[in-house]
């Protein structure tokens, strides 16, 4: 197995450690996923530990991680998902037009 070296500010995805019979992010069994992420290291604190940026929800996880738990992940724009100005009836409702065609 090849040595695994991430600088600081590189993104990642954690492995999930898996429990039989445990409920992980609502799913149950196989499709459970096997990583969560893409989520920023802070620091490295050793050549097999590094600090990991995590959300509010996930607050109660300490944030330090041995190399083997994390998996690289290749930054992509294509992942990046602008949010979209949506104009709001009287009513709260909102007419829904597609953007493309892309099959037919």
């Amino acid at each position: 197995m090849r040595d695994k070296e991430y600088a600081v500010e590189d993104h990642v995805f954690i492995k999930v450690i898996s429990m039989k019979g445990q409920t992980r992010f609502g799913v149950k069994g196989k499709l459970a996923p096997r990583y969560v992420g893409p989520y920023e290291i802070l620091e490295k604190i050793n050549p097999v530990a590094y600090r990991i940026a995590l959300p509010l929800v996930m607050e109660h996880i300490h944030n330090v991680f041995h190399v083997s738990m994390l998996q690289d992940y290749l930054r992509d724009p294509l992942h990046v998902i602008e949010p979209i100005h949506v104009l709001l009836k009287d009513d709260y409702t909102y007419e829904e037009k597609p953007i493309q065609i892309v099959n037919r």
